[in-house]
């Protein structure tokens, strides 16, 4: 159970109030209230100091401790938290896990053995109670091992964990307060012995090189946090660029935790990951976001140009514009094409110095998105592609020098 040792001078002075206002905060700024929440709850005065704060507020909670079975005390410890659960009426599940120590520390494997079991919750929302302390000495530990931009952004307040929000609302409190909250309340908790363990990388940095460094730099935790979060601040902007981009094209923007999702497939997915959302399709090719109406396709029929300066195509969207010419575009002589879709295979040299190429090559080259290739109207003779929107007219049908042509143009409706 909790420590009988006296607070140190820090913990007096630390805001018991701390915890209870950034959990507050935290659940307005992100909307998290009307979800599944889930507690991941050790026993340690972290995880009880948050189950203790949220379970204060009409939610509809739960918790869950992971049993690694690595301490002797393992067993009690889930005692404990059943015992807490239970007081605060507050459902419970305990999951025993099996650590794989084998090619990996202790630390990671343990952590790799507690996120496969969170990965099974089914839930909208997993809550840790990683603070500012951690944050710190997670941002230092990755900078130590070399871990780049990546690992200098520490741990995100809000994130995704197999289609669940991982959310961190005590990120920005210290140690202190939330020990300070646990004091004013009277809360129990149980300390973990193997924190005393400096072999363990975290209890190295938090024993000895954290007081070290606070002779020097006594607001060394802060420091680490706020440059976490200038590393971070790209993704931020880069929030505030899609909802201004959905702004402007009429489009609400979603929670917090749904926006922060949808980054994240369309920067890390690849170019043919699409996103639904208030009746639009977004994409991202090349680093270009697009937006089309999310409408089912309709089949389309091959049809016939017969000279027309306009063919309507409402199955595709949108129609193809003919104008006359000299010099340029298809030869004039060719009055009947036919309109089909690409059926794959197919080869085009719009370049006579050049082999024919694949349609493939030229779209990538043009740069032409991959969910439109399949939708663009393509005009044929006979078996002969003879003309590619965004690409060009097959060499030996382009119109010769002063010779009639005509310039074909795809035109998008709506």
């Amino acid at each position: 159970m909790a420590s009988s040792r006296k607070p140190p001078s820090a913990e007096r002075d630390a805001d018991p109030l701390a915890p209870a206002a950034a959990v507050a905060r935290f659940l307005e700024e992100h909307e998290l209230r009307g979800g599944r929440l889930v507690v991941g709850l050790s026993g340690g005065v972290d995880s009880v100091v948050l189950l203790h704060v949220l379970k204060s507020r009409r939610l509809r909670l739960s918790a869950i401790h992971v049993h690694h079975g690595l301490s002797p005390n393992a067993e009690r410890w889930a005692r404990f938290c059943r015992a807490l659960c239970r007081g605060w009426s507050v459902p419970l599940a305990v999951r025993r896990v099996r650590v794989a120590k084998a090619g990996k520390g202790l630390e990671a494997a343990a952590r790799e053995a507690r996120y496969a079991a969170f990965r099974k919750l089914k839930a909208d929302c997993l809550l840790l109670a990683h603070q500012l302390d951690d944050q710190a000495e997670t941002v230092l530990m990755n900078l130590l091992r070399g871990a780049g931009v990546a690992g200098a952004r520490g741990m995100a307040p809000l994130g995704r964990l197999d289609g669940k929000a991982l959310a961190r609302p005590l990120l920005g409190v210290p140690r202190e307060a939330i020990v300070a909250y646990a004091r004013r309340h009277r809360l129990e908790w149980v300390e973990d012995e193997s924190n005393a363990d400096e072999s363990l990388t975290r209890n190295f940095v938090r024993r000895r090189l954290g007081p070290l460094i606070a002779l020097r730099f006594p607001r060394w935790r802060e420091a680490l946090a706020r440059a976490a979060r200038h590393f971070s601040s790209r993704d931020t902007r880069a929030n505030e660029l899609l909802r201004a981009f959905l702004a402007s094209q009429g489009l609400r923007a979603p929670s917090e935790a749904k926006l922060v999702e949808m980054l994240k497939q369309l920067t890390s997915g690849g170019a043919r990951t699409r996103i639904e959302h208030e009746g639009a399709r977004l994409r991202v090719y090349r680093g270009r976001l697009s937006m089309t109406p999310a409408q089912r396709e309709e089949d389309f029929v091959p049809l016939e140009w017969k000279g027309e300066r306009r063919l309507p195509i409402p199955a595709l969207g949108g129609e193809l514009v003919f104008r006359r010419a000299r010099g340029k575009g298809i030869d004039a002589t060719h009055q009947r094409l036919q309109v089909r879709l690409r059926s794959g295979g197919e080869r085009l040299r719009p370049d006579a110095r050049r082999p024919r190429r694949t349609l493939k090559n030229l779209f990538q080259e043009a740069g032409v998105p991959p969910w439109e290739r399949e939708r663009l109207p393509l005009l044929f003779s006979g078996e002969q592609l003879v003309w590619v929107p965004g690409v060009g007219v097959e060499a030996r049908y382009q119109a010769r020098a002063n010779a009639p042509g005509v310039v074909p143009a795809w035109r998008r409706i709506g």
